[in-house]
């Protein structure tokens, strides 16, 4: 009887401690997850603006436009779009490039200003 008292401690607190992990990862994922959304939703006229002035100069804003190795409405390498080339995943990729290199699209854009490509 010791034993099987001992066991269901263990049990429940094998249990609690599960419980709390769970809630612990849920409570970090639900974190990054509002970070990404206020990024998101954050987005200003400039960057927008920024965005829409870089697809102009390199492609005018053909999702279609062709140049070497470089496709679609923000020119980005064939390799970066994985074989869709279709506009939404252009331009989840095009936010993805800009923001993990630049920060923003306004970034971007000036760097393009100075060097003529992004």
């Amino acid at each position: 009887m010791k034993n099987v008292k001992s066991n269901l401690v263990k049990f429940i607190a094998a249990l609690a401690l599960a419980f709390a992990a769970v809630v612990a990862v849920q409570t970090i994922t639900n974190n990054n997850n509002s970070s990404v959304q206020t990024v998101q939703a954050a987005k200003s006229s400039a960057e927008k603006a920024a965005k829409r002035w870089i697809a102009m100069r390199e492609s005018g804003g053909s999702y279609y436009a062709r140049n070497g190795s470089c496709y679609g409405k923000y020119q980005l390498s064939i390799g970066y779009l994985g074989g869709d080339l279709s506009p939404k995943n252009q331009e989840r990729v095009a936010d993805r490039y800009v923001y993990g290199r630049y920060g923003s699209w306004v970034n971007a854009k000036r760097f393009w200003l100075a060097h003529h490509w992004y």
